[in-house]
């Protein structure tokens, strides 16, 4: 149960097999110390207060993690999880929900859960622990509250190749009340605008989307634990299927388990998904003065 005492933790998904990048993305460096985009957001959190550092990670990886992370934070401590520790083991990682739930035996709290091959602006994690500290989280109807930062799509796209992205719908009081997981958005070539192949359609640059960076109180948390049991119940043969944190906390909300503030950013993302990626991002990190 929740413990309004309890301290928020910074939870980072760092288990991803980099299949597309080539290798292990979440320790590539993007800056000439070595520091790699997990090494940033670790700074930002604790300038903004947190402490608590949970790096969800796999045990091959343990090693070369605990190492960098002694070289780039020598006075920190972090809890490092396995997630192939936690299920069935298989050669694909199960997915960023899968990643969250098995970091619940290491939280007690309410957490901040990020992708640690993204970054997601200067003030991006800072506002989103704040939200997360101002309260216990409730809504007034006896439901928790956890918040999204909401990009513009357009700040988050390549500028060439196809995404998915958690595309979002918001009301009038900055409440998410509809999220769809989008595949194949692009910009269209010689054109401005933006297309998606599934659900198929056209969408507008200032779309609000999810990046997976999140604000949960630990209800949440544990309900994913048991959505995770639902889900492998199902999926128990595959060797593909993952169970992905924005559809998992848009079934609690869409269930009225959760209510989901929307923190809209005018920031702009970087991440690493091809080996491409990482000299732009060095660039970015570069004109950011980091």
């Amino acid at each position: 149960m929740a413990d309004d005492e309890a301290e928020t933790s910074l939870v980072l998904l760092a288990g991803g097999l980099g299949s597309r990048f080539g290798g292990t993305k979440q320790l590539a460096a993007v800056g000439p110390d070595g520091a790699a985009i997990l090494d940033h957001s670790i700074r930002e959190a604790r300038t903004a207060g947190v402490e608590r550092i949970v790096v969800v990670g796999r045990s091959d990886l343990d090693a070369d993690l605990r190492n960098h992370l002694a070289t780039q934070h020598p006075d920190l401590e972090p809890v490092i999880v396995h997630q192939d520790a936690f299920g069935p083991t298989r050669a694909k990682p199960w997915g960023t929900g899968h990643a969250v739930a098995s970091a619940l035996s290491a939280v007690d709290g309410p957490v901040v859960v990020l992708n640690a091959d993204d970054h997601y602006g200067p003030t991006g994690i800072a506002r989103v622990v704040a939200t997360m500290d101002a309260g216990p989280g409730d809504s007034g109807r006896g439901v928790p509250r956890a918040a999204m930062l909401g990009f513009r799509l357009g700040r988050t796209l390549p500028a060439a190749g196809r995404v998915s992205r958690g595309v979002c719908s918001v009301d009038d009081r900055g409440h998410l009340v509809g999220l769809v997981e989008t595949h194949g958005i692009e910009r269209v070539p010689d054109g401005d605008g933006i297309r998606a192949t599934d659900p198929a359609g056209t969408l507008d640059g200032d779309t609000p989307v999810s990046m997976n960076i999140w604000g949960l109180p630990v209800e949440a948390v544990e309900a994913l634990a048991a959505q995770w049991l639902d889900f492998h119940a199902v999926h128990a043969d595959s060797d593909m299927e993952e169970f992905l944190l924005p559809v998992a906390l848009e079934e609690q909300r869409r269930a009225g388990c959760l209510v989901v503030d929307v923190l809209d950013t005018d920031e702009d993302w970087i991440g690493i998904t091809n080996r491409d990626d990482l000299e732009v991002a060095r660039a970015a990190f570069a004109a950011l003065g980091t």
